[in-house]
C-alpha cells in the first residue's frame, strides 16, 4: 500500500478543498492517505510554519490561497522542494473569468457569505426535520419533495440532504395495515418519489437495526414473505398514482438524492414550458 501525505491549504474554513480531495481519492485503491488540514492561513508568518511541516512530510500540496502575494511564497517553495502545488479551482475561475468579462474578487470565503440562499437551506432543515416520518402531514402542501417509501428504504437520511440543498421534505413510511392521510393523493405543489429496493438488502437493512437496538432479528419485520408483500404493495401504490419511483439499492444517498433533483428540475421545465405554451 502506498503512502501519501496530502497537503490542504486553505484562507477559509477549507470545506472546498476537502470535498475535492474526498472526491479525487475515491478514484485511488490501496493508497494510506496521511491528511494535513491547514485552514484559514492568511498570513506569511502562518505560511512559514506549515511550510515547514511540508518539508518534512513531503507530498502532494492543493491549495485555495487567493492573496497573490501568499501564493506565490507557496508556489515558490513547493517548486524548490520539488513538490506538485496544485490550485483546483484556478481552471474554472480563468474559465469564468473569459466568459464573464472580469476579474475574480481576491475574497476569501466569499462563497461562506450567510446571504438569503443560506437562510433558506437552513430553513429547508428545519422544516424537514419537523416533517420527518409522516408527521405534520397537514403540512405537506408547503414541501418542495415527499418521499414515500417502506421502513428503512433511506427516507430520512434522503431528506435531511436534499434539505441541505434547500428542499424542503417530507417523508411518509408506507405500512401495508396503515394506510397514509388521504391528503397525500391531493398533493399538488411536492413532487412526490416513490423509493424502493430489493428485498435482500432492506432485510439486511432491518436486521442490522434490530441487532444494534438489542431486539431479537426474528419478527415479520425481517421476514421475506412479509417484506416482499410490503414492497409490492408500495410498488402499486405508486404505479397507481403515477408517481416517479427510484430504486435506492445500489444507490448512495447522494446517488439518490441527485436523481431526486434531476426529476424536480426536469418537472420545472416541464412546467415552464406548459406556460409558455
Amino acid at each position: 500500500m502506498m503512502r501519501l501525505h496530502l497537503h490542504l491549504l486553505s484562507d477559509s474554513t477549507g470545506e472546498t478543498l476537502e470535498n475535492i480531495a474526498k472526491a479525487a481519492l475515491a478514484q485511488y485503491d490501496d493508497v494510506e492517505t496521511v491528511r494535513h488540514f491547514w485552514p484559514m492561513v492568511r498570513t506569511e508568518a502562518h505560511l512559514e510554519r506549515i511550510l515547514q511541516e511540508i518539508a518534512q512530510n513531503p507530498g502532494l500540496v492543493v491549495f485555495t490561497l487567493v492573496n497573490p502575494a501568499t501564493r506565490r511564497i507557496l508556489e515558490q517553495r513547493c517548486l524548490a522542494l520539488g513538490l506538485p502545488a496544485v490550485a483546483p479551482l484556478d481552471p474554472v475561475n480563468d474559465a469564468l473569468s473569459g466568459l464573464l468579462g472580469q476579474q475574480a474578487k481576491a475574497r476569501p470565503g466569499r462563497q461562506h457569505v450567510l446571504d438569503a440562499a443560506y437562510f433558506a437551506r437552513v430553513d429547508a432543515i428545519q422544516w424537514t426535520i419537523a416533517h420527518d416520518d409522516g408527521i405534520a402531514w397537514e403540512e405537506w402542501e408547503e414541501a418542495d419533495i415527499v418521499l414515500a417509501g417502506v421502513s428503512r428504504s433511506s427516507k430520512t437520511p434522503t431528506s435531511i440532504y436534499l434539505a441541505n440543498r434547500g428542499y424542503k421534505t417530507a417523508n411518509i413510511p408506507i405500512v401495508v395495515e396503515s394506510p397514509p392521510p388521504k391528503i397525500l393523493y391531493a398533493l399538488r405543489r411536492p413532487l412526490i418519489v416513490g423509493l424502493t429496493t430489493s428485498a435482500d438488502r432492506l432485510i439486511q437493512v432491518r436486521r442490522n437495526r434490530l441487532l444494534s437496538l438489542h431486539q431479537a432479528p426474528d419478527t415479520s419485520y425481517v421476514e421475506e414473505e412479509a417484506v416482499m408483500r410490503e414492497l409490492a404493495f408500495a410498488r402499486r401504490m405508486f404505479a397507481d398514482n403515477g408517481w416517479p419511483v427510484i430504486d435506492v439499492t445500489r444507490r448512495s444517498i447522494e446517488e439518490t438524492a441527485a436523481a431526486i433533483i434531476a426529476l424536480c428540475n426536469q418537472r420545472r421545465s416541464d412546467d415552464l414550458a406548459k406556460a409558455e405554451a
